[in-house]
């Protein structure tokens, strides 16, 4: 059957590609992009399954307006936008307006877009709330470069963990998950991993996620990641 997800940050890379493999099986998908026209492309195609939102996640009332307002049921919610941070981002040398601006987008957003999209997805069967995260945001790691960014992903596995304790007696699922190291802008050329590769881990993750796995940090092939 058919489902409904909504991607944040779908006008390239995994968010892109979730997007087309969603489509290309016949589901639903809301993607909200940053700039008008991204996805005219895969809109063309897709016979009124793809609704396109403009939507910078740092705006909350636009949040509000356009996830809030949307009065359909969703069946997933992937919080896929996100930003690498400032290029001085250590602890010796810090762009502390690019810190701020990297925990907007990626702390702060997905906790916004979640709590805006509640009333779609409790209209849902088995409603679902993924948010991609990074392994970089693990505690069991010691590097210190990109220390804004690996911030940002501590504090979103964080967030979503109590997340998925309050909604729970809702009935929705909540899920962290590390996507791997992608060949994308953000991941690099030398990564390891396709984006389609990456995408289809996280759409199989999604498919069998339930709430016996809600508050839990798992990679795209659905292993236990440290926290």
């Amino acid at each position: 059957m058919p489902q409904t997800f909504l991607i944040t940050g779908a006008s390239r890379g995994i968010g892109r590609r979730l997007a087309e493999i969603l489509l290309a099986r016949g589901d639903r998908v809301i993607a909200t992009v940053r700039e008008a026209g991204a996805l005219n492309d895969l809109k063309e195609e897709a016979g009124g399954r793809l609704t396109v939102l403009e939507l910078d996640v740092r705006d909350h009332a636009a949040v509000d307006a356009l996830i809030g307002g949307l009065g359909r049921p969703v069946d997933v919610l992937i919080n896929n936008a996100g930003v690498i941070g400032p290029e001085r981002s250590s602890t010796l040398d810090m762009d502390f307006e690019g810190f701020a601006d990297t925990l907007a987008v990626n702390t702060l957003a997905p906790l916004k877009v979640a709590q805006a999209a509640l009333p779609a997805l409790e209209k849902a069967e088995r409603p679902r709330i993924i948010t991609i995260s990074s392994w970089m945001g693990s505690h069991a790691g010691t590097g210190s470069d990109r220390i804004a960014y690996r911030a940002s992903k501590a504090a979103v596995n964080r967030v979503m963990q109590g997340l998925a304790a309050d909604v729970r007696p809702r009935g929705i699922a909540v899920l962290m998950m590390h996507p791997g190291w992608v060949r994308t802008d953000m991941g690099g050329g030398n990564a390891t991993l396709s984006v389609g590769e990456s995408a289809a881990g996280i759409i199989a993750v999604a498919d069998a996620l339930t709430l016996n796995q809600t508050g839990r940090f798992l990679n795209y092939s659905g292993q236990a990641m440290d926290w």
